[in-house]
């Protein structure tokens, strides 16, 4: 079990990554709370010793997107309406954040999970394909489909 000290010190570090990807995934700020606490209660249980702080990111990042998708995966959730559904809120984003935002959210997994680590986290295709367990190339390619996927969806003209 890790110290008060580590475990503020990690929240204080990766409460905004943690955070910001569990929207990315589940859209829902109440379901994103619930997973953040797994999350650091996870390393507050976890005896990982982590070779840098590079390490330790990947390793928050990595136990994130694994509650989430198995948050995703839960029968209960899968057989009930969410209240965001039932009761529409005014939207928050000024209208061209919120379209952008919605044709990310709009990609596949694993083409959001790439633009997510790369444009938001600013992680390189190597240190990416690490984190995901990929191949360089696939993360280049996954890369370059999902700005493609995203430049239909906004309309937009030629590459940066």
């Amino acid at each position: 079990m890790r110290s008060e000290q580590e475990v503020n010190s990690a929240i204080e570090r990766y409460s905004d990554t943690v955070r910001r990807l569990c929207m990315v995934y589940l859209k829902n700020y109440h379901d994103s709370e619930d997973i953040f606490q797994t999350v650091f209660l996870k390393y507050v249980l976890s005896s990982v010793s982590f070779e840098n702080e590079e390490h330790e990111k990947a390793w928050f990042i990595r136990v994130t997107i694994n509650a989430c998708k198995d948050f995703l995966k839960n029968f209960f959730r899968s057989h009930t309406v969410p209240l965001d559904e039932v009761i529409t809120q005014p939207a928050a984003l000024p209208p061209e954040n919120r379209e952008v935002l919605e044709a990310v959210l709009s990609l596949p997994a694993k083409y959001r999970d790439v633009v997510y680590l790369h444009y938001y986290e600013e992680y390189t295709a190597p240190q990416i394909s690490k984190i995901l367990g990929k191949n360089v190339n696939t993360i280049y390619t996954l890369l370059t489909r999902s700005k493609q996927m995203l430049r239909e969806r906004l309309g937009g003209g030629s590459d940066e």
